[in-house]
């Protein structure tokens, strides 16, 4: 395949993927929102974790809580965390517990029921994503997963399990950005029309 056919082929996945998420799984993403919405109105947190590329998504979705999602919208911070934002925590939870462990033992100290976690693993079976899920449930803390293929192992431990049914890294990782800023900004504007 020619470049420029390959680059073509790349935008029309892309685009399949995101119509996908806009139509079949609508239902699924305004369960997420109203999960998000319920845990924020009543002062919980929302978590968010994941690995290489899915880690900076993290951090991304958590800043735009924290600081800005919409330059127009002027709004309160609301409480986001990134669980993947410090590396002395990552380090020693890995050297004392295990990378496994990484997320999970952060979440059980921060955490509290009724806070929500974004589990993002662009595979779904990513085994430090589905300790800190597992984690989660234990402790009442609602769960929202952005998963790749199948869903995996994470799915079953996701209340909304928003399932891109892709096995190519890069369209998984795009789609859910954009679920993250479509579900972001859905949120946003509830909060500030109370």
């Amino acid at each position: 395949m020619k470049e420029r056919e390959r680059l073509s082929a790349m935008m029309e996945d892309g685009i399949t993927l995101r119509r996908h998420v806009a139509t079949d799984m609508a239902p699924l993403v305004f369960q997420a929102i109203d999960l998000c919405e319920a845990a924020l109105r009543r002062g919980g947190k929302l978590f968010f974790c994941g690995n290489g590329g899915s880690a900076a998504d993290a951090q991304h979705l958590a800043t735009e809580l924290l600081v800005r999602l919409r330059s127009r919208v002027e709004r309160p911070s609301w409480p986001a965390i990134a669980l993947t934002l410090d590396p002395a925590a990552l380090t020693a939870g890995g050297n004392d517990y295990g990378f496994e462990d990484v997320f999970a033992r952060p979440l059980s100290g921060l955490g509290r029921e009724g806070d929500v976690l974004f589990g993002i693993t662009t595979s779904g079976r990513s085994p430090n994503v589905i300790k800190a899920l597992q984690v989660a449930r234990g402790m009442g803390i609602g769960t929202i997963g952005f998963l790749g293929g199948d869903g995996g192992g994470a799915a079953s431990l996701c209340d909304v399990a928003l399932i891109v049914p892709s096995s190519e890294t890069a369209r998984v990782q795009e789609a859910h950005i954009s679920l993250g800023h479509a579900i972001l900004e859905l949120l946003e504007d509830r909060l500030i029309a109370q």
